[in-house]
């Protein structure tokens, strides 16, 4: 297993941060035996990591460089640092946030197991495998985490949602909850229906939004962009019924958003992430132990 020397976050960027709240750590070029390529990790830690011994559930969340700096976001920030700051002094809601960048060019192809004729695709098995026996061991290793699949999640937006629902289906041992924000239900002509209903159940816990105005709402283009965005958000619905049909009871296992006016961006993914995270925290919590790392 490989030794990852973790650094402050200032420390690997000191000239670029913006509104960092809270403790991070990165470890720099961490290798993927899987993909054969290398990326910076980022750890958000709770509030009460270094004033406690306990244990924390771990989300893993794509599109590292997006979630908690708008100074390394491509599109501009989802605040995951901000929001969990708040869910803890407020609500004593803690995780720990395992935030791992895209590779750029190759984010399409890591984002889908399926192969998409028109958009590529097909390295999704290659990409959760670095997940599951590469990252997550590291991170177990090196933190206080909470290992077991009921504390450990997986998340993601647009086609970081569709890598994140077929994750939970693909590892059911190691993922008990799962966040498909404005998910890209679309690729590769829908297989991801296919294989979610002939997926055995995995007992955990499902969140899927999306917004009424994806794909935009601009004067010129009014009618085709809201025509498109009522067959984007209505992939969601079919995927809402599926998941009913196997099993998952609506709000219990199974929290369905949708946002009024809301396109495809890194704000309404922000917006949307508070009532996410409480759906997989509350019931959840930390566990206390008498060894600390």
């Amino acid at each position: 297993m490989q030794t990852i020397h973790w650094q402050t976050y200032h420390e690997v960027y000191p000239n670029q941060h913006t509104s960092i709240t809270g403790t991070m750590r990165v470890g720099r070029n961490v290798r993927s035996p899987q993909l054969h390529n290398r990326r910076n990790i980022l750890v958000y830690l709770p509030p009460s990591y270094h004033q406690s011994s306990k244990r924390y559930p771990v989300m893993y969340m794509h599109d590292g460089q997006n979630l908690f700096d708008n100074a390394t976001s491509y599109a501009g920030e989802w605040g995951v640092d901000e929001t969990m700051e708040k869910l803890s002094h407020e609500e004593g809601l803690e995780a720990i946030v395992v935030g791992i960048p895209n590779i750029g060019e190759m984010r399409m192809e890591e984002y889908s197991p399926f192969k998409d004729e028109a958009h590529g695709g097909g390295l999704g098995n290659q990409y959760l495998a670095f997940i599951v026996n590469t990252l997550k061991p590291i991170i177990d290793r090196d933190f206080r985490t909470l290992p077991g699949k009921r504390y450990t999640g997986i998340m993601g937006s647009s086609m970081g949602a569709l890598i994140s629902l077929y994750a939970f289906f693909r590892y059911p041992d190691f993922f008990g909850f799962t966040g498909a924000m404005s998910p890209s239900f679309w690729v590769a002509k829908g297989t991801i229906f296919r294989y979610a209903e002939a997926a055995p159940f995995n007992s955990g816990k499902i969140y899927m939004d999306v917004g009424t105005r994806e794909l935009g709402d601009s004067a010129e283009e009014m009618h085709m962009q809201r025509t498109l965005s009522r067959r984007y958000y209505a992939t969601v619905r079919r995927m809402k019924r599926l998941l009913v049909k196997k099993g998952y009871r609506p709000v219990h296992d199974l929290l369905h958003i949708e946002e009024k006016w809301a396109v495809h961006s890194e704000s309404s993914w922000a917006r949307r992430l508070p009532d996410a995270m409480r759906f997989f925290l509350q019931n959840t919590g930390h566990v206390t132990v008498t060894s600390s790392q």
